[in-house]
């Protein structure tokens, strides 16, 4: 982890929550208890900043030096609010193209992802609050810069996104081994939210079920999935070509 991706020591946050960083989560010692740290945690809970309680040493992993017990990690851009986003979509006469990514935690992957979303035109990308690679420095460097282009949604339930997308009128598909259909059969040329999950974990149970169709990507070599970042690269730029065919 750089040195710009983290700050740490009470005064230091509590500093850098007023004047507006980009605070991704806040790490508190347990059982931490004093006048300034009350006044930190105060906002952090009026930010609704993310915060975890943890053993000292998963701080001194981070730093030794005099962390005071709180280190906050720092997101490289700001997070976006989907249901303040996506009417703005509409209003402007476009379908929307939503990416929501689960379980994506590899940061190379991650990035890779974001700059073939920032190339497709991608309007927006989900993402969970936990179990996902951190946006910071590495995370734009492999982008290639797109984290600064693309919207980016960090939402604390996929599930909930999920509905309220459906509820908006948006079309719902997931890439998935399982999937029935073979992902250039699907019409993506509608309002539309592509759901993406890890090789190794795929998308979780409870997001998959809520998913409008469940979409494979025929493999014909003897390797059983494609790099996510590949896979989420096809899925986006077949919506691309069935948007833009004449």
């Amino acid at each position: 982890m750089e040195k710009e991706d983290f700050i740490f020591g009470t005064r230091a946050i509590i500093e850098a929550i007023r004047n507006g960083r980009f605070i991704e989560r806040v790490l508190i010692k347990k059982g931490l208890e004093n006048e300034l740290f009350a006044e930190l945690f105060q906002l952090i809970k009026h930010n609704a900043i993310p915060y975890q309680l943890v053993p000292v040493e998963k701080i001194n992993r981070v730093t030794r030096k005099n962390h005071q017990g709180v280190l906050a990690l720092l997101s490289a851009v700001e997070f976006f609010n989907i249901e303040t986003l996506l009417p703005g979509l509409y209003e402007s006469g476009k379908d929307p193209l939503i990416l929501i990514l689960d379980q994506i935690t590899d940061v190379r992957n991650f990035g890779a992802i974001i700059r073939t979303a920032e190339c497709g035109g991608v309007h927006c990308v989900v993402i969970p609050e936990k179990g996902m690679a951190r946006i910071g420095s590495d995370a734009v460097k492999t982008s290639a810069g797109a984290l600064y282009s693309v919207p980016v949604c960090k939402v604390k339930s996929l599930t909930y996104v999920l509905r309220y997308l459906k509820d908006s009128g948006i079309k719902t598909i997931a890439a998935t081994e399982m999937g029935e259909r073979v992902y250039t059969d699907a019409k993506m040329n509608v309002p539309l939210a592509i759901v993406m999950g890890a090789e190794d974990k795929g998308i979780s149970p409870a997001v998959l079920q809520l998913c409008d169709e469940h979409l494979n990507i025929p493999l014909y070599g003897k390797i059983e999935s494609l790099n996510v970042s590949v896979a989420a690269g096809l899925m986006i730029y077949e919506a691309v070509r069935q948007r833009h065919q004449m």
